[in-house]
C-alpha cells in the first residue's frame, strides 16, 4: 500500500482574484485527483470568495474573516483538511498536471521525508527557475539553488535532498509539520517557510525537492514580493524583524556566538542598504519589534531545542549568498556582493567548528 494515499489540496489565498481561477483550474486538471480541495481565505477584500463559490462550487472555502498572514491560513488549512497528506499551494501557483503524482512518488520512495516541494519556474518565463530548494545559510538566510538560472542549465535532476522549503507548492505530512509547531504565526510573512523547514530539520526530518515536478509561479504577494521595481518598505521591516526571530529561536547559543562576526557584518551592510533605499526607519522598527517579542521567543526557543536531533554545524552552509538580480545590476554592486560573500564564507570555515 502506498505511503501517501489520499491527499487534501489546501490553497492559501488573500486578495487573489486575479490569480485564483487559474490556480484552481490547474488543481482540477491534476492527473492524480486529490481527495479534497479547500481554499483558505485570509479576509480578502476582493471577490476571491465569490469567485470560488460561483465558478468552482465543488471546492470548499474556509473564510477566516481577517488577514492574519499566510502562516495563520496555512495552519488553519492543515488542521481543517480531512487527510494527513496536504498539498499546500499558494494562490499564484499553477501546477503542471503530473505534479501531484511525482510528489507522491518521491515521498513513497523516501519514507524518511515529511515534505516534498516542486521546482518553481516563472510563469512569464517558463524556461527560467525562480525557486528550487535551498540550503540554510548561517546568517539566517536561504542560499537558493538555481535562482534565476535557465532551466536548461539548472543543477540537479530527479529527487534531491533539500533543506529550505519555499512555500509555493509543497506536499507535506500534516501531522509531522503540526507536531513541530506548524508555521510560526508571529512571523506574519517572510522567513516563515525558512523557519518551518529549519525546525523540521532540527527535529531530524528529511525534506525533498522534486526537480521534474514543475510549478509555474506568478506575481507573488503585492507589496511584499520583490521582483523588479523598488524594494518595498514593508519588506524591509519584516526582513529586519523576522530574520532575528529565526536566529534567536532556532540557533543554539554557542552557534550564535560563533557566527556573530559574520551576522554583524551582514547586518551592517543591510543597514546601509536600507539607508540607501530610504527604509532605515522601517529597518529599525523591525529591530524594536524583535526586542519586544523576546519574552515570547524564549518560550518558543525552549520548545525548539527540546525536539533537537541534529547539530547546527550539520545544518548550515557558508554560502553562496543569494542576491536578486535587481540588487546587483551595476558592476560596483556585483563586486561588493562578491566581496561580502567571500568574507562571510571565510568566517564560516572557522565558525563551523565552533558551532554546537
Amino acid at each position: 500500500m502506498a505511503r501517501v494515499d489520499k491527499v487534501s489540496v489546501v490553497v492559501c489565498n488573500y486578495n487573489g482574484e486575479d490569480y485564483l481561477a487559474e490556480c484552481l483550474e490547474s488543481i482540477l486538471a491534476l492527473e492524480d485527483e486529490p481527495d479534497e480541495i479547500l481554499v483558505v481565505d485570509n479576509g480578502s477584500t476582493d471577490r476571491s470568495v465569490a469567485l470560488v463559490q460561483e465558478r468552482f462550487p465543488r471546492i470548499g472555502v474556509l473564510a477566516l474573516g481577517e488577514n492574519g498572514g499566510p502562516c495563520v491560513a496555512r495552519n488553519a488549512g492543515m488542521r481543517a483538511a480531512r487527510n494527513r497528506w496536504v498539498l499546500a499551494v499558494d494562490n499564484d501557483a499553477i501546477l503542471r498536471p503530473d505534479v501531484l503524482g511525482k510528489l507522491r512518488a518521491a515521498l513513497d520512495e523516501r519514507p524518511e521525508a515529511v515534505a516534498a516541494q516542486t521546482r518553481n519556474v516563472f510563469a512569464a518565463e517558463e524556461t527560467r527557475v525562480h525557486y528550487d530548494g535551498a540550503d540554510f545559510h548561517y546568517l539566517g538566510l536561504l542560499s537558493l539553488r538555481n535562482f534565476y538560472r535557465p532551466l536548461s542549465e539548472a543543477v540537479g535532476e530527479g529527487i534531491i535532498p533539500s533543506s529550505g522549503l519555499i512555500a509555493i507548492a509543497i506536499l507535506l505530512d500534516r501531522d509531522a509539520v503540526l507536531a513541530c509547531g506548524g508555521y510560526d504565526e508571529d512571523f506574519f510573512i517572510l522567513f516563515e517557510d525558512f523557519d518551518l523547514s529549519l525546525r523540521l530539520k532540527i527535529a531530524g526530518h528529511e525534506i525533498l525537492s522534486v526537480e521534474d515536478a514543475i510549478c509555474l509561479h506568478r506575481g507573488g504577494t503585492p507589496g511584499i514580493s520583490f521582483r523588479g521595481g523598488s524594494y518595498p518598505k514593508v519588506r524591509a521591516y519584516y526582513h529586519s524583524r523576522n530574520r532575528w526571530l529565526l536566529l534567536a529561536k532556532n540557533y543554539r547559543l554557542r552557534t550564535l556566538l560563533a557566527c556573530l562576526p559574520g551576522i554583524l557584518l551582514y547586518e551592517l551592510v543591510w543597514t546601509l542598504f536600507t539607508l540607501r533605499k530610504g527604509h532605515f526607519k522601517a529597518h529599525m522598527a523591525g529591530k524594536l519589534a524583535f526586542l519586544r517579542a523576546l519574552p515570547d521567543v524564549r518560550a518558543s526557543r525552549r520548545r525548539v531545542q527540546a525536539m533537537r536531533r541534529a547539530r547546527d554545524r550539520d545544518l548550515f552552509v557558508g554560502g553562496p549568498l543569494t542576491f536578486s538580480p535587481d540588487l546587483v545590476q551595476s558592476a560596483f554592486a556585483r563586486r561588493a556582493a562578491g566581496l561580502l560573500d567571500a568574507a562571510i564564507g571565510s568566517w564560516w570555515s572557522v565558525a563551523r567548528w565552533l558551532c554546537a
